[in-house]
């Protein structure tokens, strides 16, 4: 009994509910805006729920944020609450330095079908999420309201998707077209979640996509992109409770009692590198 009303209230969206490129084009610039990509949760040591009751009751009505695969979950929904068919992909993060092997397959996205013609919409992928679906075809610069990106073809038939940063392309991911079972997302989103060696495990990564603007947060660094990007060390829990109620929008965790302020400072602190 997915609230496709308290969803469209959250992103501001007043819009057609029908599925067409525009609805598509429009949510998928609405969704990233109004909900932040954020990892407290495993900071926190608690259990991240991949049921859409779940994630709504956490994304939707606490107005927190969440990563791939709750961003994922939450938009696929709703799209097929509206009438647009999906298939729920899994990707290869190739964000960062070149790895040594390849990765698993550790992110959620999404292909979509307009009127017969493919597109991928990804709104959970932290400081580069897309902020506008892609339609899938190789070889063609695609613009959004933000970066410009590209899809290729790899030779062993993947896709490989890139974004332009300044005059260079930055491979993002590689992912097939196999279409994935909410198993296969519960399996790795149980590393994403709780692994001791997991990024979301160690580190504090938050990032909002505003209109014209990005903003990103790892650990005690700001950063922002609008279009020539900034970045400063933020001083103390204080003010990074700040930045995270009013840059990101986040309603922290304490607000409701689900944790303790206290608990909720001494994680903070462990990300600024204090004690």
């Amino acid at each position: 009994m997915f609230d496709l009303d308290a969803y469209l209230k959250r992103i501001g969206y007043e819009g057609p509910r029908t599925p067409t490129l525009a609805t598509l084009r429009e949510l998928h610039a609405r969704h990233p805006d109004a909900i932040p990509f954020e990892n407290l949760t495993s900071l926190l040591g608690q259990t991240v729920s991949l049921d859409i009751d779940d994630i709504a009751a956490k994304l939707v009505d606490a107005h927190r944020g969440g990563y791939c695969y709750e961003h994922g979950r939450l938009f696929r929904t709703a799209l097929q609450a509206i009438g647009f068919q999906t298939v729920p992909l899994a990707a290869r993060v190739l964000w960062g330095p070149p790895p040594v092997a390849l990765p698993p397959r550790n992110h959620m996205l999404l292909l979509v079908d307009v009127d017969g013609v493919r597109w991928i919409a990804d709104v959970g992928f932290g400081g580069v999420t897309l902020s506008a679906p892609l339609r899938l075809e190789a070889g063609i610069v695609q613009p959004t309201p933000h970066e410009r990106f590209r899809l290729d073809r790899l030779e062993d038939g993947d896709w490989l998707l890139q974004v332009q940063l300044g005059e260079r392309w930055q491979h993002v991911y590689r992912f097939d077209l196999t279409a994935q079972l909410d198993a296969d997302y519960l399996v790795s989103n149980f590393y994403v979640n709780a692994h001791p060696a997991s990024l979301f495990v160690n580190n504090l990564l938050v990032a909002r996509v505003t209109e014209g603007e990005r903003h990103t947060l790892f650990n005690g660094e700001l950063g922002h992109y609008a279009p020539a990007p900034s970045h400063r060390k933020l001083r103390d829990v204080v003010e990074l409770r700040d930045v995270l109620e009013r840059t990101f929008g986040i309603r922290l965790p304490d607000s409701d009692g689900r944790v303790s302020s206290a608990q909720l400072d001494a994680v903070l602190a462990r990300c600024l590198g204090q004690r």
